[in-house]
Order: structure tokens, then C-alpha cells, then sequence
């Protein structure tokens, strides 16, 4: 039976617009691009974007940088720009406190997808966080003010030594500078401004920050380096999707492959030629 034009026309219509969403369907079906499986299955908290957490600054690991794409320069942040790019994500940089980070606190709370801030990788951070494989192997280091008379760890009893604190390099203090008085401090600025002000007389932390130290005013001095067998690794939540620790993990290894890696590592610990 021939159906009347208006009724031709309601079919139309109804056709285009079942194709229309058909399409949509089709085209939502990958999910965001950028990782490996999409933006779902990576579980970022900003589709496309890879949210870091970082206490900064902590040089040469976090610096602010305006130049940067992501407004952060440091070793940590480049290494962490170059996985992004391999994901194909843009980088986000929010500047936490130390503490919040190393315990879980931000990440639990989805303030950011990844931490990276000179996270050394123990096992009671491990309660609460997830890490990438190791990055960095790092050494604990003393720096003292200038004529200070302290030429070991063995020399602090009775002297007030900066750490920051929730750091492996207080924990390596409470366990090896007997008789110290330790002070805690959120950052390295504040133990910088403190030991330049005189109300500390020794730095105990990260060998390559004390090195920067040393650098901005050479009347500062490290007399020990501490080897402790600690790596860094960027920290994700304790349930972090798996797709997003491989693709974290995959991504970091075809660094080191081709060569990324070690130009970015050169560029910040490399020795110069004497």
C-alpha cells in the first residue's frame, strides 16, 4: 500500500535521526584518545590530561618554570612530561605539601592522578600507594654552615640539624645522628633560609638538593654522603587502575629505550669534565 507524502517524509526523518545516532555511538565507543585503552580505562581524573602532584621546589627535581608547558621544569617533572607526551596527554602540575603526598592523602582524595616529587620507594608508603618502577637511585648527604667545626655524622651530637620532614632523610637522622636535635621543616626553601639564618647548623637530605644548596653559595659545604639503597618512583594510588601503572610502567621503559631517559638524567647529574 502506498503510504501519503507527510508519512514519507515522518519516515525520513525518523531514519536520519536513528543514523545520527548510530554514528554518535560508534564515535564514543573508543573513548577519549591519549593512553593505552583510553582516558576510562587509565582512570585520569581530567580526560586527556595526566594531573601531577609535586612539593615544589625542590631543586633540581621541581622547579616552577614558566617557560615549561606544564609551568614546572625539574628532572622529575621533564621525566614525567616526556612519559606524558609518549601517552599522548597533556601534563597538569599542582604544588602540594610533601607530607599530603608521601602519605597517600591527595591522591586517595583524586587531587591528582600521579605524584612525583623525589619519592623514595618504601614499604610502609607502600601501605597506601602505588609506585612505577624505580627511576632514580638517590644517596642521603650532610651540608654544613661555614666554620661549623662538623666534619661527620659523628660530630652532631648536641647540634640542631634541619630534615624535612616525613622524608627518608629524617629517618635516616632518627637513626643515625645520636645526640643531634633534629628540626623539622616542610621543605628545602625553609631548611635553606634556615641554615643561611644561622638556627640550624647542618642539612641532612637528598645528596643531589644539598648539592644544589652548595651550588647557589659555595661557603656551604657537604662533608658525608650516606648510601642507602633508595630509589625513587612516581607515586599513584594504592588502587590505581592496572592499565594506568602499565601504561605509567610501558611508557617509562621506552624512555630508557630510546635514549630519552639518559639525555634528560644528563642534562641534570651528568659530570663535567674537569
Amino acid at each position: 500500500m502506498n503510504s501519503s507524502p507527510l508519512a514519507r517524509r515522518s519516515m525520513l526523518a525518523a531514519t536520519a535521526a536513528a543514523a545520527l545516532l548510530l554514528v554518535a555511538a560508534c564515535g564514543d565507543s573508543g573513548g577519549e584518545s591519549g593512553g593505552e585503552g583510553g582516558d576510562d580505562a587509565l582512570g585520569l581524573i581530567n580526560p586527556g590530561t595526566l594531573t601531577a602532584c609535586s612539593e615544589v621546589p625542590y631543586p633540581p627535581f621541581e622547579v616552577e618554570d614558566a617557560e615549561a608547558p606544564s609551568g614546572y621544569s625539574g628532572f622529575d617533572i621533564d621525566l614525567l612530561q616526556a612519559i606524558a607526551d609518549e601517552l599522548e596527554l597533556d601534563l597538569a602540575v599542582e604544588d602540594v605539601s610533601f607530607e599530603a603526598l608521601q602519605s597517600g592523602t591527595t591522591l586517595a582524595a583524586d587531587q591528582c592522578d600521579i605524584g612525583a616529587s623525589a619519592i623514595t620507594i618504601t614499604p610502609e608508603r607502600e601501605e597506601n600507594l602505588t609506585f612505577s618502577e624505580p627511576y632514580y637511585d638517590s644517596l642521603q648527604s650532610l651540608l654544613v654552615a661555614p666554620d661549623s667545626g662538623i666534619e661527620s655524622i659523628a660530630d652532631l651530637d648536641g647540634v640542631n640539624v634541619g630534615v624535612q620532614a616525613g622524608t627518608t632523610g629524617m629517618s635516616y637522622a632518627e637513626e643515625n645522628a645520636e645526640g643531634a636535635t633534629l628540626v623539622e621543616y616542610p621543605g628545602n626553601s625553609e631548611l635553606w633560609s634556615a641554615i643561611q639564618a644561622g638556627q640550624i647548623d647542618a642539612i641532612l637530605q637528598d645528596l643531589p638538593v644539598n648539592v644544589e644548596n652548595a651550588k647557589a653559595d659555595p661557603a656551604y659545604v657537604i662533608v658525608e654522603e650516606y648510601s642507602t639503597d633508595e630509589q625513587y618512583g612516581y607515586a599513584m594510588d594504592g588502587d590505581a587502575p592496572e592499565e594506568f601503572v602499565t601504561a605509567i610502567n610501558d611508557a617509562l621503559q621506552t624512555l630508557r629505550d630510546d635514549g630519552t631517559y639518559q639525555d634528560i638524567y644528563d642534562s641534570y647529574f651528568a659530570v663535567e669534565p674537569q
